[in-house]
């Protein structure tokens, strides 16, 4: 088997892959895109299988960590039972590494695929259904802030309004240029600002789609940086009533619902779990931002068959407020590769992974382990790959 990098000679290959494997119908015009990069296995001169890695960052105590999207994983069903997806995904560690992205992310069809090289659920992508009679209860702001159809002149304070919002959520993508495009936003058939003193105070964007007896709304972005914006977003959302039924919302925000919607005991949500890998453990330290503590120390062995150039000794030093990794200790507390995503996202604190035989030692030599990534409030993307 042999696994190189996809060129633009192997689109057709390629698209034939997916096409199989996901149902893809249009043969895209480019295969090789600016912020992303892809894998392909061949065996005997034949595309076996093939994966993809794009270029994103995750929001992580309000810093901004490198991370490799893997996504369009597809092997020919000639293939299969070979170990090309394993080969792939080995090959893509290294790839991620030598690229400056200490961690990855997935939304897995396949989750033992994945566990098998590492990566474990560590967040969720949602959406919920907001039936009209509930919006119309939300209270009134105390300010209601006019509003405007954003234009192309908005599109630098659209971002920034977002990353204001996003890098308080664990998990959220910076959504940075080239792998998203920023323009993009202007396709939605409702693209709403409502500006501020220093840029934007909030946004909305939507689509209108077939659906039911009345169509629906489908909300990709309530961003708003304040009570008042937030609520004034969803007072436009109500005065929808009489065409709609209801709303679906992505969830980027989740006071939005929780704190602020009236939404009922029961209602529906659409949910998507990502599993996220930590590709190489001292960078990603480095790359994270931490809660300040009192100085200390963990000893740590990281056991990662897939990822040898950070498995071993380490310790885990807390001091004057940074955080970093460093080679030696004791190896108090063990780590297999699957709990390092869902520690480092906090999606899990050390007593779950312990459970699970993914942690070993004592522990009280773990506490500081969740000192450190225990308050996030539930790692969420907002975005798809």
């Amino acid at each position: 088997m042999h696994i190189r990098e996809y060129t633009e000679d192997d689109r057709d290959a390629v698209f034939r892959l997916r096409k199989v494997a996901f149902n893809a119908t249009e043969l895209p015009e480019r295969l090789v895109r600016e912020g992303t990069r892809g894998l392909l296995a061949e065996i005997d001169g034949q595309a076996a299988g093939v994966l993809g890695i794009g270029a994103f960052a995750q929001f992580y105590g309000g810093a901004a960590v490198p991370m490799g999207g893997i996504g369009g994983v597809a092997v020919d069903g000639s293939f299969r039972g070979r170990g090309v997806a394993n080969a792939l995904l080995d090959a893509a560690l290294h790839v991620m590494r030598e690229h400056g992205q200490p961690i990855s992310a997935l939304y897995p069809t396949v989750p033992a695929l994945y566990r098998g090289r590492g990566w474990e659920k560590a967040g969720v992508f949602e959406w919920v259904e907001l039936p009209m009679d509930r919006l119309l209860s939300v209270p009134k702001p105390s300010e209601l802030i006019a509003s405007r159809p954003a234009t192309g002149s908005d599109l630098t304070a659209l971002h920034d309004c977002y990353l204001e919002v996003a890098r308080t959520i664990d998990g959220m993508a910076d959504r940075r240029p080239p792998r998203i495009d920023v323009e993009k936003v202007l396709e939605m058939d409702l693209v709403t600002v409502l500006p501020g003193p220093n840029g934007l105070r909030g946004y909305l964007t939507a689509k209108r789609e077939p659906g039911g007896d009345m169509g629906r709304l489908k909300v990709f972005d309530l961003i708003a940086v304040d009570v008042d914006a937030q609520l004034t977003l969803l007072a436009s959302l109500a005065s929808w009533a009489g065409t709609l039924e209801a709303i679906d919302v992505r969830i980027t925000d989740p006071a939005t619902v929780n704190f602020l919607g009236s939404t009922p005991m029961r209602h529906s949500v659409w949910s998507s779990t990502w599993m996220q890998r930590v590709v190489d453990l001292p960078a990603a330290v480095a790359a994270r931002g931490w809660p300040r503590l009192a100085d200390t120390v963990v000893d740590l062995e990281v056991v990662d068959a897939h990822a040898p150039w950070h498995a071993g000794l380490h310790r885990l030093v807390v001091e004057d407020g940074a955080v970093r990794l460093e080679p030696g200790g004791t190896g108090a507390v063990r780590l297999h590769a699957r709990a390092l995503g869902p520690w480092f996202s906090g999606a899990q604190n050390t007593h779950a992974l312990r459970r699970a035989g993914l942690l070993e030692g004592d522990p009280a030599d773990a506490v500081v382990l969740d000192q450190l990534t225990g308050t996030s409030g539930g790692p969420r993307l907002a975005d798809f790959f």
